[in-house]
């Protein structure tokens, strides 16, 4: 059976940023973590209104979870914008994820690029793999699979699992690279080996057909079942399948494999 391999276009927001000495912005970040987000609120808003960075970015993280205030997007865009435009990258790559959904801004695919590419070009992950998801679709930028390819390794280089898996399934496809199944499994496993579901379901598909790795029921299953564990929609029926050519015996291996696994 074919797996459904995805690019992941879900894209999640960064927390709130942490300080690198003690004061009223560290207590803002303990505050939040305990979820208590009326003392983050209001630790942060004067250092925000005053013009730090740090602070305004964490204000549109609030605003943009709705976490101690409604849930506002425009608001949240607000407050990315003035620490985007001192250059902080986490919130210029938040503020190309708002333009990218349309979130308190009209959807602007060109915008989201433009402020992708200011996050990426300072080294910032997950604008890179966003930014190579904008390439890879054609979304505000020609369609151009090498440059995708280009910015996924960037991200997938500093250990994003999100680009990790996309550079396998790139690669698997043969977009932007010749199709190379043993290269596709490399990268799938480095996301897999951090839980990331997709990869894993696409890493166990590999095995159950012996693509770039040797074909290996057992790693299939072990993989699937992993995928299947955090509801990844594809693996289920992938790990039947597989079940299906094995053995009880090495069923219940991969089982206890599949329990014993940690992520790296």
């Amino acid at each position: 059976m074919r797996v459904l391999m995805m690019l992941i276009v879900a894209l999640l927001m960064s927390g709130p940023a942490v300080p690198a000495v003690a004061g009223p912005f560290e207590d803002g970040v303990a505050a939040h973590k305990k979820g208590d987000y009326a003392t983050a609120l209001r630790l942060w808003r004067p250092l925000a209104d005053s013009g730090n960075a740090s602070a305004q970015y964490n204000l549109g993280v609030m605003y943009a979870n709705g976490q101690g205030v409604p849930q506002n997007s425009p608001a949240a865009v607000s407050w990315y914008r003035k620490a985007a435009d001192q250059g902080y990258a986490a919130a210029q790559s938040n503020l190309g994820l708002m333009y990218s959904k349309g979130h308190g801004v009209p959807q602007d695919s060109a915008a989201a690029v433009a402020w992708y590419r200011k996050a990426a070009d300072q080294g910032y992950a997950v604008a890179q793999h966003n930014l190579g998801l904008m390439y890879q679709e054609g979304r505000g930028v020609v369609q151009d699979y090498a440059a995708a390819m280009a910015w996924f390794r960037k991200a997938a280089d500093q250990g994003l699992a999100d680009a990790q898996s996309n550079l396998g399934l790139m690669y698997s496809k043969g977009l932007g690279v010749p199709q190379d199944s043993a290269a596709a499994a490399s990268w799938y496993r480095k996301a897999a080996d951090q839980g990331f579901a997709v990869a894993q379901n696409n890493l166990g598909f590999l095995y159950q057909e012996g693509r770039g790795v040797p074909q290996d029921y057992i790693q299939a299953h072990m993989w699937l079942n992993l995928s299947a564990a955090q509801g990844n929609a594809n693996a289920p029926k992938n790990r039947d399948t597989v079940a299906a050519k094995m053995t009880p015996a090495q069923i219940a291996e991969a089982q206890k494999l599949a329990r014993e696994w940690k992520p790296k």
